[in-house]
């Protein structure tokens, strides 16, 4: 039977999940498999897995339970190797890279940002930082409206220069974050969000993080802005040098939590 991987952790990891159930109905139990110096969380994969949020959740709980005791590397959601001995095969293989990213991520947790525009708020801004908006508006107004194309133009003005202010507010709140944070992932574009940034928190420096976003959240009262976390930096687990298709080490990712 395949094995499903959760994270990758050292093998000396005092509070490693022997016993709990993970993804699967009923839940597979979830066992370590160690190789040298590190350890991965496991169980059989049950066939037909699909992204379902009870999976999701007891994907996203294994690791919480794991990341207690210490550091664990966060695998994607759905990583699955042909067998155990591929899962301690690649253990071994990158055990180098696996080790530097213990070392990089301990005692630090992941916090996702996503903001939007507050509609009315980022189009009065747009209206009074730009004077050919204002200028074309005042036209149209004089003009009972404006013509069919006149209104067309205004349309494109203003949504080009809110165009513009999403990838300047994004910057902003980049910057804004940044100084509170270890390290940044730029996540991929998402629709409804101008934003969409990951932060590397050392734990103990998780209420500055938070202070500086409640900070941002007053100095750009046009955006709304929402955070997900504390979570397993996901984000962060870069992969190693070129892998198997379908191994273990396939890298983190969100498993719908962020």
């Amino acid at each position: 039977m395949s094995t499903y991987v959760y994270g990758i952790a050292a093998s000396s990891h005092p509070g490693l999940p022997e016993g709990m159930g993970g993804v699967g109905e009923p839940p597979c139990p979830v066992r370590i498999l160690r190789a040298g110096e590190l350890a991965a969380v496991v169980s059989d994969s049950p066939e037909g897995l699909r992204p379902k949020r009870r999976d999701l959740l007891a994907h996203q709980n294994v690791l919480s339970e794991a990341g207690a005791g210490g550091c664990v590397l966060p695998m994607r959601f759905g990583s699955v190797a042909p067998d155990d001995d591929t899962v301690t095969g690649v253990l071994t293989e990158r055990a180098e890279h696996y080790k530097e990213r213990l070392r990089a991520l301990d005692g630090r947790v992941e916090y996702n940002i996503k903001a939007n525009h507050v509609e009315e708020a980022v189009l009065h801004q747009v209206m009074a930082e730009n004077a050919e908006i204002r200028a074309q508006a005042e036209a149209n107004r004089q003009a009972g409206g404006g013509s069919y194309d006149d209104k067309l133009r205004l349309g494109e003005m203003v949504a080009a220069a809110v165009k513009a202010k999403e990838a300047d507010d994004a910057a902003a709140l980049e910057r804004a974050l940044t100084r509170a944070a270890d390290a940044v992932s730029v996540g991929p574009e998402s629709t409804g969000w101008l934003a969409n940034i990951s932060f590397l928190v050392d734990r103990g420096q998780a209420e500055d993080f938070l202070a500086a976003v409640e900070q941002a959240r007053k100095d750009m009262p046009h955006l709304e802005v929402r955070i997900n976390g504390p979570l397993p930096p996901y984000s962060f687990v870069e992969p190693g040098p070129a892998e198997p298709a379908g191994t273990a080490a396939g890298g983190g990712a969100d498993t719908g939590a962020g």
